[in-house]
C-alpha cells in the first residue's frame, strides 16, 4: 500500500523490506520460515538481543539507510538498538492542536480509515474482519457498529511512542494473546493479521469524542507493547505508551457519528493510499 503526505505527494516505502516480506509471505519456503518467526518466543529472544550492547552497532547504519533525521530527538548515546528505537522526541516537537474538538493523530504513522458496517464488519484491503473478532467481545463490539476504524501503521523509521487523543477516563488494559505477523499490507492480503496478532486495548471515555476504543497491535519482531497506565484519568497529548523494535499498529475505533475525518485521508484510503501523519497532527473534528 503506497503512502501520500498531506500535500498529496506520493511517498515511497522501503523497497528492500517489501521484497523480504514478499518472499516470506508469498513463497512456500518463506512461509515455513514464517511459522518460526511469528512465534512469541522468537520475538522475545530477538528483543533480548536488541536490548544488549552488541546491538548498538546497528544504530548508525539503520539511521543512514532509512534517512532518519535525528534533529527532533533528544541527544543521547544509545547503549542498545532498543534504546535508539524507543528514543524520545524533544519537548514541543509533537504538540497537539490547541482546540479541544480537533481530533489529532496519536502517533507518527501511515493512516488508513475504514467504515464499520452496521453489523460490525469492515474490510482492510482484501481481508474482511469483524469488530467481534478484533476485541473478542460481542457486547463491546456493538458500541462501534456503524462507526469508523482508524488504522495507524507504524514502520521501523517512525517514532514509536503514542499518546491519548483526549482528556477522559480510561479503563484498565485488556490483553489478547496471539502470534506476531508483520503489519505490512502484503501480510494482510494473506492472513487476518489484526485478529491473529497479540494486542492490547482499553476504552477512553473521552470529553469530546465519545467512547474511544484504543488498541495497540504487536508485529513481527516486536517483543513488547508498553502501556504506562491502568484505569484512571488521563490528559490529551499525554504519552500512553510505546512499542519496542519492529513495525506495529495503533487502532482507534470511534462510535457512529462522532467525528468528521479530513477529506484527504478518506480519499487517500479509497484510492488505495495510506496518509502519512505525525503525532498531534489534525486528522478530523468532533461532530458533537
Amino acid at each position: 500500500m503506497q503512502g501520500k503526505d498531506r500535500d498529496g505527494n506520493i511517498v515511497s516505502g522501503n523497497e528492500g523490506q517489501e521484497k523480504v516480506i514478499s518472499l516470506l509471505y508469498e513463497t512456500a519456503p518463506g512461509r515455513q520460515i514464517l511459522k518460526l518467526l511469528t512465534m512469541p518466543f522468537v520475538s522475545e529472544a530477538g528483543g533480548k538481543f536488541l536490548d544488549s550492547k552488541l546491538s548498538a552497532a546497528f544504530v548508525k547504519p539503520f539511521i543512514k539507510r532509512n534517512r532518519i533525521s535525528m534533529a527532533p530527538f533528544e541527544e543521547e548515546t544509545y547503549e542498545s538498538y532498543n534504546h535508539f528505537f524507543t528514543r524520545r522526541i524533544k519537548e514541543g516537537e509533537r504538540s497537539f492542536a490547541a482546540e479541544q474538538k480537533v481530533l489529532c493523530a496519536p502517533c507518527d504513522s501511515k493512516l488508513s480509515v475504514y467504515p464499520i458496517e452496521p453489523y460490525g464488519r469492515f474490510r482492510i484491503k482484501h481481508t474482511r474482519y469483524t469488530m467481534d473478532s478484533l476485541v473478542c467481545s460481542k457486547r463491546l463490539a456493538k458500541h462501534y457498529y456503524g462507526g469508523m476504524l482508524l488504522v495507524f501503521r507504524l514502520t521501523v523509521d517512525d517514532y514509536h511512542h503514542y499518546a491519548y487523543i483526549d482528556d477522559g477516563e480510561k479503563t484498565r488494559n485488556y490483553h489478547i494473546g496471539g502470534v506476531l505477523h508483520t503489519v505490512n499490507p502484503i501480510a494482510g492480503d494473506i492472513y487476518p493479521i489484526y485478529t491473529e496478532n497479540a494486542r492490547e486495548f482499553s476504552i477512553l471515555k473521552s470529553r469530546n469524542f465519545g467512547r474511544v476504543l484504543m488498541m495497540e497491535v504487536g508485529a513481527l519482531m516486536v517483543g513488547k507493547i508498553v502501556n504506562h497506565h491502568e484505569a484512571g484519568m488521563v490528559k490529551r497529548g499525554m504519552e500512553k505508551g510505546f512499542f519496542e523494535f519492529g513495525g506495529s499498529t495503533v487502532i482507534l475505533a470511534l462510535e457512529k457519528g462522532r467525528i468528521r475525518l479530513d477529506e484527504d485521508i478518506i480519499r487517500n484510503t479509497q484510492e488505495g493510499f495510506e496518509t502519512v501523519v505525525r503525532q498531534g497532527e489534525k486528522i478530523g473534528y468532533a461532530n458533537r
